[in-house]
C-alpha cells in the first residue's frame, strides 16, 4: 500500500514515517497543503492521511477540492479538533476515517487495516474506461469490443498511473517512485523497457490510446480520435 502523509508538525511526521515505514507501508510526505494537495492530484495512492490544520491550505479545503476532483483515494483527518461538530464537518466533507490527537499507533494502523480492506472491496468492481477500452487494474486486464488482454502487475502499475493522471506528464522518477519505491535500485533504463513492452500490447489491440514521450520530461497518456 502506498500512502501520502500530510502533517506540519516535523516530530510528528518523522515517527509515523517510520512507524508506518516499519509496517512495510510506502510513505511520501507533504509538510505543507499546497505540496499535499499537488501531490494527491498527480500522484496515485492507496490512502492519504491529512492533517486539518496545515500551513498554506487547510486540510479540509484540500479534501473537499480532491473529492470535487473525482479524487476518491480514502482519506484517513488528523485533528486536534475533537468535538462532534468538528468531526461531522470532516466526513461530510468527504473524509473516510478521522482519528483525533494524541492516538496510539496501534490505533493508527488498525484504521489504515481497515480503510485498505474497504478499498480492496470497491477496487474489485471498479474498471477505467478510456478510449475504446475497458481496464480493470486489479486483474490487470485489458478489454475491447473483440478482444481481451492480459498485463503483467508492472505494466497494470504503470497503464493505472497513466490513465489516472491522463494528459499529466509523469516521469521515470515518478513512475519509479510509485511502484519500486524510493529504496529500490533498478535502474530508471529499466523502466523504458515495461513501457516498451506495455506498448507494444496497446498496439496489438484497437484500443484507442497511446503512450506519448515528451522529451526530457516523461510520459503521457493520450486518446486517439
Amino acid at each position: 500500500m502506498r500512502i501520502l502523509l500530510v502533517e506540519d508538525e516535523i516530530h510528528l511526521s518523522e515517527a509515523l514515517l517510520y512507524t508506518l515505514r516499519k509496517n512495510n507501508y510506502i510513505v511520501d510526505a507533504a509538510y505543507d497543503g499546497i505540496t499535499g494537495q499537488q501531490m494527491a492530484e498527480t500522484l496515485v495512492y492507496n490512502l492519504i492521511i491529512l492533517d486539518r490544520m496545515l500551513p498554506g491550505k487547510e486540510g479540509l479545503d484540500i479534501l473537499k477540492e480532491l473529492r470535487k476532483q473525482g479524487i476518491t483515494t480514502p482519506i484517513l483527518i488528523l485533528t486536534a479538533k475533537d468535538s462532534v461538530k468538528n468531526r461531522i464537518e470532516g466526513l461530510d466533507s468527504g473524509a473516510d476515517d478521522y482519528l483525533i490527537k494524541p492516538f496510539s499507533k496501534d490505533e493508527l494502523l488498525a484504521r489504515i487495516r481497515a480503510l485498505g480492506r474497504r478499498q480492496t472491496e470497491i477496487i474489485i468492481n471498479e474498471e477505467l474506461n478510456i478510449g475504446s477500452m475497458t481496464f480493470n487494474p486489479l486483474k490487470g486486464e485489458i478489454k475491447t469490443k473483440s478482444q481481451t488482454l492480459k498485463l503483467t502487475s508492472k505494466e497494470s502499475q504503470i497503464l493505472e498511473i497513466l490513465i489516472k493522471n491522463k494528459a499529466l506528464v509523469i516521469s521515470k522518477e515518478q513512475l519509479m517512485e510509485r511502484i519500486w519505491g524510493f529504496q529500490s535500485d533498478i535502474e530508471l533504463n529499466n523502466i523504458e523497457v515495461y513501457l516498451s513492452y506495455l506498448r507494444k500490447k496497446l498496439a496489438l489491440i484497437d484500443c484507442g490510446i497511446k503512450i506519448e514521450t515528451i522529451r526530457a520530461r516523461g510520459y503521457c497518456l493520450k486518446e486517439v480520435l
